[in-house]
């Protein structure tokens, strides 16, 4: 990742957490004041990267990060979405899960499984591009891997 990108993405960052902002252009608009010229393309794709969603709150749309993420943002489905747009596949590694993600997201993942709170895992830690996720006892991972590749959109493969 370039110098001025990562500056990009850090002002980005700061942009969306200091206040709601609801459109890509307005976005575009606040960066460019910040001296960062870009495209609204390119905001979009730096939105994709960060793992940034378009949330209503209190009435309000606004983009929000995965560690912004509350409880009721899951009932629409933002986990789903997440694991499905970035999870590229996962196995079993004794009481634990392996996934893996595109370069770079890997934490973006690991923010959005622990802000579901589920109840089959434990915690996560994440690299790069590979997170690994503690089962607690008592959950099959068999199951937990099906309900991962269903939010993948993927068929079950049986792991023994």
């Amino acid at each position: 990742m370039t110098d001025t990108r990562s500056r990009r993405l850090r002002a980005l960052t700061e942009l969306i957490r200091a206040e709601p902002h609801a459109s890509q252009e307005e976005l575009t608009e606040r960066l460019g004041t910040l001296g960062h010229t870009v495209t609204q393309a390119t905001v979009s794709r730096d939105l994709v990267s960060l793992g940034a969603v378009k949330v209503k709150r209190d009435g309000v749309l606004r983009y929000v990060l995965p560690d912004q993420f509350g409880a009721r943002d899951w009932a629409t489905g933002q986990l789903e979405r997440i694991v499905r747009e970035w999870v590229r596949g996962i196995e079993p590694a004794g009481p634990m899960l392996v996934m893996k993600t595109p370069p770079g997201s890997a934490h973006l993942v690991a923010s959005a499984i622990d802000q579901a709170e589920l109840a089959e895992i434990a915690g996560t830690v994440a690299g790069d591009d590979t997170i690994f996720l503690a089962v607690r006892d008592g959950f099959p991972i068999p199951a937990l891997i099906h309900r991962f590749e269903a939010m993948m959109g993927r068929s079950h493969e049986v792991y023994v």
